[in-house]
């Protein structure tokens, strides 16, 4: 059953979600393609966590914050992987009105966190090469603790937004979302473009949560490029440099899909266009993350040599 009658209206019980394609053929490479891809995301975070928690060459600020990034990317992605695969391989793809608010919040939720982890990690590395003295108090547990509390606090905050934005629309008639999962925009055209407070508070909330960790971002790194500079020696250099450059990599990826989906004017691109880029944003770059981190990282890449030659020597 689709809907329910209310009065002289028809109010929507579940929705069917488009998809990305109607070619049965490249469902089917897409299923094959996607399902790799998440599996690789599965598997690399969770060996991050691993590695960060049973490594104690890795019990540091920055690490810390990094072990939250890969829980966040890897229960992101599975918030819509999982049913975009199932959409691979069914002719009709419905999820329940619950389903569809359960989904967007959990999206935005890890989303907003995300962001705050990225700053929180931005912060981490301004205080270890612009004050190295002060760093121990500055970046105590309790700190660490304080600042990752705040990033899920944020992400609670974004969530409530936007599921009650949700729960305030009203659908009636078609229940098609052109999209691959609950995407709030969506969702706000398939209500007939009914803006309320609610829709406004919730962008209101994300806007600020995207602009603030920016500003965060952008400002740990003016300092910290102030600093590099005034480095004299080539290695002083290097070394602060190559500390930064996995987090500024990754900065980067998931800071530019964030300003092409949800800052653009939609005109500027079609549906389709923003499919694609929500895929790379939810599902390519949650696996991306932990190679970043890996193949640009010494600390990372010795902890894990050493945790493989320990299993080996063991045998």
């Amino acid at each position: 059953m689709d809907s329910l009658v209310d009065g002289n209206r028809t109010a929507v019980t579940e929705f069917i979600l488009l998809g990305l394609t109607d070619d049965a053929v490249l469902r089917v490479i897409l299923f094959m393609v996607i399902l790799c891809i998440y599996l690789v995301t599965i598997s690399g975070n969770l060996s991050t966590i691993i590695l960060i928690r049973v490594s104690s060459q890795l019990h540091h600020p920055m690490y810390f914050f990094l072990s939250h990034l890969a829980f966040a990317d890897m229960v992101f992605s599975s918030t819509v992987t999982p049913n975009m695969l199932v959409n691979f391989l069914v002719e009709r793809n419905t999820i329940s009105y619950l389903g569809c608010a359960i989904q967007l919040g959990s999206a935005v939720f890890f989303g907003a966190a995300e962001c705050f982890l990225l700053a929180a990690m931005a912060y981490d590395r301004f205080v270890a090469i612009c004050n190295p003295l002060l760093y121990s108090t500055k970046m105590s547990t309790q700190v660490c603790v304080q600042l990752l509390v705040v990033a899920y606090i944020a992400g609670f905050v974004n969530a409530s937004s936007f599921t009650l934005s949700f729960f305030s629309l009203f659908f009636c008639g078609p229940n098609k979302v052109n999209h691959f999962f609950c995407d709030f925009a969506p969702l706000v055209e398939l209500s007939g473009g009914d803006v309320n407070i609610f829709t406004v508070v919730s962008s209101f909330t994300s806007g600020s949560i995207i602009v603030f960790t920016m500003i965060v971002i952008t400002v740990s790194y003016i300092y910290i490029l102030i600093t590099v500079f005034k480095v004299h020696t080539t290695d002083g250099s290097h070394k602060a440099i190559s500390t930064c450059t996995s987090h500024l990599t990754a900065v980067t990826l998931f800071y530019g899909t964030i300003m092409f989906i949800y800052v653009m004017p939609k005109s500027f691109f079609s549906t389709d266009q923003n499919k694609v880029v929500s895929v790379f944003y939810m599902v390519v770059i949650p696996m991306l993350n932990p190679m970043i981190y890996s193949l640009r990282n010494n600390e990372i890449k010795g902890a894990l040599k050493r945790g493989i030659g320990r299993k080996t020597f063991s045998y």
